[in-house]
């Protein structure tokens, strides 16, 4: 017989592939319906960019198609982003589930350039995403984003002020930027780099996020500590090159936050080889190779994937116009959207097992 409990029997051997267990016992099927030969239902994922969530459907159909009547079957996906493991010491942000580090070990490695185009890769999944800007001594996001001439507004509220963040290309966005004259340096001391860094976890009206993307100051100093100390992590992510160097300084970082708690998702390998415009078939090894895979797997840290270096991606950043959202068919552009999804679906693994 055709009915709501034949179509979930069907379906409890369909499992998430990440996760292995059942979407059923998981409670990803929703809403069965079966209308004459017409079975409908809502699979719900645990990030709206799950990287494997064609395969899903089609195994999802594969098993309801094998029972007896079934003419047509409809597959309504949408996501619920599982919410981080809260900690007795640390106080989370009222409405965001999960608060991501792109972190490096050391400065020019494009750090953010990639946090910056991951926000914007998630958004572009589905997912509601910010962003905030920890690079207090170089704050760079408000120009990559197209908001360098953007202000922000700051309201009274209950407990201080409180700021309405700034917004483009799908990604709420607060920055140190906003709040200085581009030319005017910063020079502060530990404990007032902490106290802003509070501020823009706190008293920011960020709303309900999915995912708030910190970009980190490099090196392992007072940001990294006061972020690791005041909210629950997810997860933190190492950007940099193939350089023997800048690896060097990844490892330092990677254990910092090891040694802090907070769990390192993965590696990511910018600037991996250079593309030229002029011959995109070919490709150039500027700062070495391999460098990302051998330190992951001696670190037994995944690599999320390796970004090329092409001139679009630079404009991207200079324009204002991330090269996720200015040239999507790009090389980088298609290596950041594969890690952003990597990146959302280990939050969601990391989430569901607690």
């Amino acid at each position: 017989m055709l009915d709501t409990n034949s179509v979930l029997d069907v379906l409890r051997p369909v499992q998430d592939p990440e996760l292995q267990k059942s979407l059923v016992e998981l409670n990803m099927i929703r809403n069965v319906k079966v209308d004459n030969g017409t079975v409908s239902f809502t699979l719900v994922l645990t990030t709206p960019a799950c990287p494997l969530r064609e395969f899903i459907v089609e195994d999802c159909q594969k098993a309801v198609k094998q029972l007896s009547g079934v003419e047509e079957v409809v597959v309504d996906v949408t996501a619920e982003t599982p919410q981080q493991k809260s900690l007795p010491d640390r106080t989370g942000i009222e409405g965001v589930k999960n608060i991501l580090a792109i972190s490096s070990g050391k400065g020019g490695v494009g750090k953010s350039t990639v946090a910056v185009n991951v926000a914007v890769a998630l958004a572009q999944l589905g997912a509601k995403v910010g962003l905030l800007d920890a690079d207090i001594y170089g704050p760079n996001a408000p120009a990559m984003l197209g908001l360098a001439d953007a202000k922000v507004m700051v309201q009274k509220g209950k407990q201080g002020d409180v700021i309405e963040p700034a917004f483009n290309h799908g990604v709420k966005l607060v920055s140190m930027g906003f709040l200085i004259d581009p030319d005017q340096p910063v020079i502060w001391r530990g404990p007032m780099l902490n106290g802003i860094i509070r501020q823009f976890l706190y008293q920011v009206e960020w709303g309900e996020l999915d995912y708030l993307i910190v970009d980190m100051p490099p090196g392992t100093g007072d940001a990294q500590l006061t972020l690791a100390q005041a909210v629950p992590m997810a997860g933190a992510v190492i950007v940099t090159t193939p350089q023997n160097v800048a690896l060097l300084d990844s490892r330092r970082g990677l254990k910092m936050f090891e040694q802090m708690g907070v769990p390192v998702l993965g590696i990511i390998e910018n600037m991996s080889y250079f593309i030229p415009p002029d011959l995109p078939d070919r490709q150039y090894d500027l700062f070495g190779s391999g460098g990302g895979e051998k330190t992951s797997k001696e670190l037994g840290i995944p690599l999320l994937g390796c970004i090329p270096l092409e001139i679009s991606l630079r404009q991207g950043g200079d324009q204002g116009l991330p090269i996720a959202v200015g040239n999507p068919e790009s090389a980088s552009a298609k290596a950041l959207v594969a890690i952003a999804s990597q990146i959302a679906a280990k939050v969601s693994i990391a989430a569901l097992s607690n």
